[in-house]
């Protein structure tokens, strides 16, 4: 589970990309460019009315941006890809394109925290209503459904109790009754699961974590299995102008021929790190996909490529023991974000959670003693170490 296929390392570093056709540059050039250049009046008209192919303007369609929604495109398997700002921009243009007044959606309840929020408090405003509950349990999302239900938004593994979905059930499920499939592939990244070949019907991800992997950027990407999800997804983003710009895309572009020996490594990283929390006397419990005490073991084998390197733990000592662990570690970063190369730990119910209710939090399994780590691309040795002073000092403190 933990070695990449080789098809993988050849994909990250060549799909979508070619040679720049002019001067034969080998890396894709950013074409910082606002607006493109007819040449002659019958081909702007032929480019706006859509009988030709060809570049108007950025905010519709851009060359470096081209060929980074290719690229995640081919690596997701899917029909097209959009990018978009931010992740958030990929989620709130997803819930614009498809849910109408008084539509409903369900939801993962440990979900990103703004994810959970711009449909609680913004898009409930135009009447959208959403229930959030464990999507690992399919009886509890067939018992959810209602004849208004448009969309199934799933997030496998879940930020940050890192429990699965499984994303098959699922779409038998909403594919019965005429339901849009989104999956939040964010903390696996299509080397390690491609929700679209599982009946997922749109992919979203983060660029900003994994598939740039050098905490630089922000970003998101929109993938659609069909042309005409990918057609009213790109008028919504176009219209909203949510897109990403040129430099944007090209640092993510860079970061993505890395992220099969990130993600091979980080993974190995973190499977041998989940073991050691596993067996510390100061940790009462580890979530991690690789480990055979996750319940969803099985179910990680059989729809992801390899088991990640996002972990979550709990300490003995509660909130305040797990205050202390994070205040005392010295090499993994306390900050929020995650897929970096470096090691990221964060308290999610102080953080990325703070604006979901404790009353939710805690109907979602975001324990007050949680604890998310990021396992980065350091060496094990070095993380390990870290980790158990920390814990040691939590302890004594």
């Amino acid at each position: 589970m933990t070695t990449q296929r080789d098809d993988l390392f050849t994909a990250v570093i060549h799909a979508g990309q070619h040679p720049d056709p002019l001067f034969r540059g080998v890396s894709v050039p950013i074409y910082q460019s606002s607006t493109f250049a007819f040449e002659s009046a019958e081909q702007g008209a032929a480019l706006f009315q859509g009988k030709e192919d060809g570049y108007i303007y950025t905010r519709i369609g851009n060359p470096t941006t081209k060929a980074l929604e290719d690229c995640v495109s081919i690596l997701e398997k899917g029909y097209g890809g959009l990018a978009t700002a931010t992740g958030m921009a990929a989620i709130t243009t997803t819930h614009l394109a498809f849910l109408d007044r008084d539509a409903h959606v369900i939801c993962t309840d440990a979900v990103y925290g703004p994810s959970r929020t711009v449909v609680e408090n913004e898009f409930s405003r135009f009447g959208v209503r959403a229930d959030f509950i464990d999507t690992s349990d399919i009886e509890k999302v067939k018992n959810s459904l209602r004849p208004n239900t448009r969309m199934l938004f799933v997030e496998t593994p879940a930020n940050p109790t890192i429990v699965l979905t499984d994303i098959r059930a699922c779409a038998a499920l909403a594919k019965e009754r005429g339901i849009l499939l989104v999956v939040d592939n964010t903390f696996s990244s299509p080397v390690l699961q491609n929700p679209l070949e599982l009946g997922a019907d749109i992919v979203i991800h983060s660029l900003t974590k994994f598939l740039n992997g050098h905490s630089d950027v922000v970003g998101g990407m929109i993938v659609a299995k069909e042309e005409r999800h990918f057609k009213r997804l790109r008028k919504v983003l176009t219209l909203m102008g949510g897109t990403m710009d040129p430099h944007q895309a090209w640092l993510v572009l860079r970061g993505v021929k890395t992220l099969a020996l990130r993600v091979e490594k980080s993974q190995d990283n973190a499977m041998k790190l989940a073991r050691f929390l596993e067996s510390h006397p100061g940790v009462s419990w580890v979530n991690y996909p690789g480990l055979e005490s996750h319940p969803q073991h099985a179910l990680a084998k059989e729809q992801m490529k390899g088991f990640g390197s996002m972990l979550c733990f709990g300490l003995r000592g509660g909130f305040e023991a797990g205050r202390k662990m994070i205040n005392a570690v010295k090499l993994c970063t306390l900050a929020v974000s995650l897929g970096g190369v470096e090691s990221l730990i964060q308290h999610p119910a102080s953080m990325t959670h703070a604006g979901v209710s404790e009353q939710e939090r805690k109907a979602a399994g975001i324990s007050q003693e949680l604890i998310r780590l990021s396992v980065g691309c350091e060496g094990t040795e070095d993380i390990r170490e870290d980790l158990d002073q920390a814990l040691r000092l939590a302890k004594m403190e």
